[in-house]
Parts: C-alpha cells; sequence; structure tokens
C-alpha cells in the first residue's frame, strides 16, 4: 500500500521545537517533490515549506523563514520546527507530487493523515 506517514507533532510551549517526519511507505520519495502543508481551524490549507517544488530549490513561506527547515535522508522528509508560535498552531499535513510541482493543494498526489502541532503556555 502507497502511503505517506507522518511524525511527530504535540503540544508545545511558546519558543520551543518539534519535528516533523514524513517517511514513504509502499514507494520512494526520491525523484518527487516533497511538502508539508498546514491547516489551522476555520482557515484554509496552506503550504509551509518544500523540497524539490517549482524550481526545484527548497522553498519556506516567509512566515517559517528562519525558524523552520527542511531536510531529506533517504525515504524521510524532516521538519524541523523553532521559536514556534502559537499562530503555527494547526494539523500538519506531509504530501508528495510530481518533481517541479507548484506547493499547492491541487497538485499533490499523495497525502498523509496530518498531525496536530499545538503551540500553547
Amino acid at each position: 500500500q502507497v502511503q505517506l506517514v507522518e511524525s511527530g507533532g504535540g503540544l508545545v510551549q511558546p519558543g520551543g521545537s518539534l519535528r516533523l517526519s514524513c517517511t514513504g511507505s509502499g514507494f520512494t520519495l526520491d525523484y518527487l517533490a516533497v511538502g508539508w502543508f498546514r491547516q489551522a481551524p476555520g482557515k484554509e490549507r496552506e503550504g509551509v515549506s518544500c523540497t524539490m517544488c517549482s524550481d526545484g530549490a527548497t522553498y519556506y513561506a516567509d512566515f517559517v523563514k528562519g525558524r523552520f527547515t527542511l531536510s531529506r535522508v533517504g525515504n524521510t522528509v524532516t521538519l524541523q520546527m523553532n521559536s514556534l508560535e502559537p499562530e503555527d498552531t494547526g494539523v500538519y499535513y506531509c504530501a508528495a507530487a510530481n518533481r517541479y510541482s507548484d506547493l499547492t493543494v491541487k497538485d499533490m498526489n499523495y497525502w498523509g493523515q496530518g498531525t496536530q502541532v499545538t503551540v500553547s503556555s
């Protein structure tokens, strides 16, 4: 069965860190664009970061630049999240698509189940 398996997430205080991981199960992520989206309650799902999207460079949304780092090791893509803020709260989804796809919901072909991130004191 082809699926993206996510791990990580949880509850953290403002200023804290979390690490999210996304692993391809049943298929390789080597030649795919792999990104992270998030969705806060009552808001649309938005792109956070992506590797091998668009022009191939690692992309970060402005609201996470300097705080989040995306890395790829083997068949796992990891999102290291530092200096977390309450506004970062939401369900985080891993997604994959053909290489050089745009980081948009409609362009993703595979989705993980989502993992909850809550930033609160």
